[in-house]
């Protein structure tokens, strides 16, 4: 048996049958421009004006961002707002494509999607400078095991029904991984007895012809008005996360396991780069001929996300010295520089730059 028509109409608009193991992810269809890949992403846009696609940019970076340390608060660690308005500088390519649906009323409607491609070693670089974390690849796929019950049993959410599944898939892309579904034989759909009983061990044995050996359990229900989505993420039999998420919307119930799984994956799996200490250190800026000159460094550290604060030391000639306080050290500093900065490092001199 299938879920009821009304569960069904809510989640999705129409089945889409899918492989026995459906990894779903963004696709490219024809020509369409879409966001494919740890260093692309997609935003709405008002517009295709230049100041609709600068602003439409920096979103597009904090996805990647997002994606590329599977951190969903990264926009709120130190530096990250202040460089996303760098973001143009990152950009490799981007597209406009114009996405047509319906509305609750049957009217078209369409919107327009601005689909960005940002040069890798940029990003890897910004993630460096500031001290993010870096999810590394090749990320896993867990087993989505979910089971619904929407007031008539619970049966098994499977590769046949993926547009049910569609808010959770996609925000799993967005975490920057995939989820698969089983392929929901009759063996499998018996597991949903274990998944309502919280019996994570049993649904590890029904999920092991897959791989990696990674589940993302749960199970939806109707709670009051609304929906109630418990999850378990199960990593090689070990229990990482358990969640208990409520909604009024059952997609938003769904699509909240993919944050569930992200963070205990990320947890686990990501690495902070190598970097010096935060603290205050001293740095040197020689060939400052005039004002000008002065003007342009100072202009320089203030625009670095790196540099929390600047304090002017002394200046004798045509060197000053400012005590930085640096959020990853002189590394972090040296990274956010740049091929375009107005100085260079004096060579067998640390922490001492000459304007060009």
């Amino acid at each position: 048996m299938g879920l009821s028509p009304i569960l069904w109409l809510g989640l999705a608009l129409g089945l889409a049958a899918g492989p026995s193991w459906a990894q779903e992810g963004l696709r490219t269809e024809g020509d369409v421009a879409s966001a494919q890949g740890l260093y692309a992403a997609e935003v709405p846009v008002n517009s295709q004006t230049t100041e609709a696609r600068e602003s439409g940019y920096a979103r597009a970076l904090a996805q990647v961002l997002e994606k590329l340390s599977g951190d969903a608060g990264v926009v709120n660690r130190p530096g990250v707002a202040q460089e996303l308005r760098n973001a143009r500088a990152y950009v490799d390519s981007y597209d406009f494509r114009q996405d047509q649906g319906v509305s609750p009323a049957g009217a078209p409607t369409f919107r327009t999607m601005l689909v960005v491609r940002f040069v890798p070693e940029a990003v890897d670089s910004i993630a460096a400078a500031l001290g993010l974390p870096v999810w590394p690849q090749p990320r896993p796929k867990p087993v989505l095991w979910l089971a619904i019950d929407d007031g008539s049993g619970p049966r098994l959410l499977s590769a046949a029904q993926v547009n049910a599944a569609r808010s959770v898939l996609d925000r799993a892309q967005e975490r920057g991984y995939r989820l698969g579904l089983p392929a929901g034989g009759a063996a499998e759909q018996a597991a949903v007895g274990a998944i309502w009983r919280n019996d994570a061990a049993a649904v590890a044995r029904a999920s092991a012809r897959y791989s990696p050996p990674m589940q993302l359990i749960g199970k939806l229900y109707r709670s009051g008005a609304g929906w109630t989505a418990d999850w378990t993420f199960v990593d090689s039999g070990r229990v990482l996360a358990t969640r208990s998420v409520s909604d009024g919307d059952a997609r938003r119930a769904i699509a909240s396991g993919a944050d569930v799984a992200a963070d205990a994956l990320v947890q686990r799996y990501a690495k902070v780069p190598l970097s010096e200490p935060a603290g205050t250190y001293r740095v040197a800026f020689s060939g400052l001929r005039n004002a000008e000159d002065y003007l342009r460094v100072s202009a320089m550290l203030q625009r670095m996300p790196v540099v929390r604060r600047i304090a002017p030391a002394r200046a004798d000639g045509d060197r000053a010295e400012f005590d930085l306080d640096l959020l990853t050290g002189m590394s972090g500093f040296e990274r956010m520089l740049g091929a375009d900065a107005p100085v260079v490092a004096v060579e067998g001199a640390p922490a001492e730059y000459r304007i060009r």
